[in-house]
């Protein structure tokens, strides 16, 4: 089964472009403003009006107002959402749009109970965990607190690379993988030759 990709912190169209013709899958914005990769609304509506059918554009929010999303979902024309704060499921599923859940994990971090508590989601993305960032760190955490089962798709996150994407996907086997950090040039900007690289070892995998 070919593993989906998404290219987080999304703040330039040319780089938007780039992770579009290597072979991305989703690009996402960061509409958290404490993020070094947050992204003003209008441009990013000037960047998800370029994006052509099939890709998806991806709001990403921590414990956001509920009128920041529904103003989101409307100027930049969104088509998912992602929530990487203490959301419940209640205030994740009242939205216009489909969403999925960020868990960021630990060595006691029940997989399978987020798994059933947030079964509204289209899918779990697993970020590793850092007391001061609720996303973005750039590490990895340990894969095998994975389940080898969970009952939703397993977007892996987190100190992803070209280096260890070939791994990573041969050791999780992820429906998705997501990828900010490992394909910059420096923060909010993404180097195209990382993009390819990426892309290549996905395909590899």
């Amino acid at each position: 089964m070919t593993v989906r990709v998404k290219v987080c912190g999304i703040t330039r169209g040319e780089d938007a472009q780039a992770a579009i013709r290597y072979g991305a899958d989703a690009v996402g914005f960061v509409f958290w403003p404490h993020s070094a990769r947050y992204i003003d609304l209008a441009v990013a509506a000037k960047i998800t009006a370029s994006v052509p059918p099939f890709i998806v554009s991806v709001g990403v929010y921590v414990d956001p107002e509920v009128a920041w999303v529904e103003e989101t979902i409307r100027v930049a024309r969104l088509s998912l959402l992602q929530f990487h704060g203490d959301e419940t499921p209640e205030f994740c599923n009242q939205f216009s749009l489909p969403y999925i859940k960020a868990i960021r994990v630990k060595s006691d971090t029940d997989l399978l109970q987020y798994a059933k508590r947030y079964r509204s989601a289209s899918g779990l993305l697993l970020d590793a965990y850092a007391a001061e960032m609720p996303g973005g760190t750039g590490h990895t955490f340990d894969w095998q607190l994975i389940p080898s089962q969970l009952s939703l798709p397993l977007i892996l996150s987190g100190g992803l690379n070209p280096d260890n994407v070939v791994s990573a996907i041969q050791q999780t086997k992820p429906w998705a993988v997501d990828v900010s950090s490992g394909v910059e040039a420096s923060k909010g900007v993404k180097d195209e030759k990382k993009i390819f690289a990426f892309m290549q070892g996905v395909k590899q995998s």
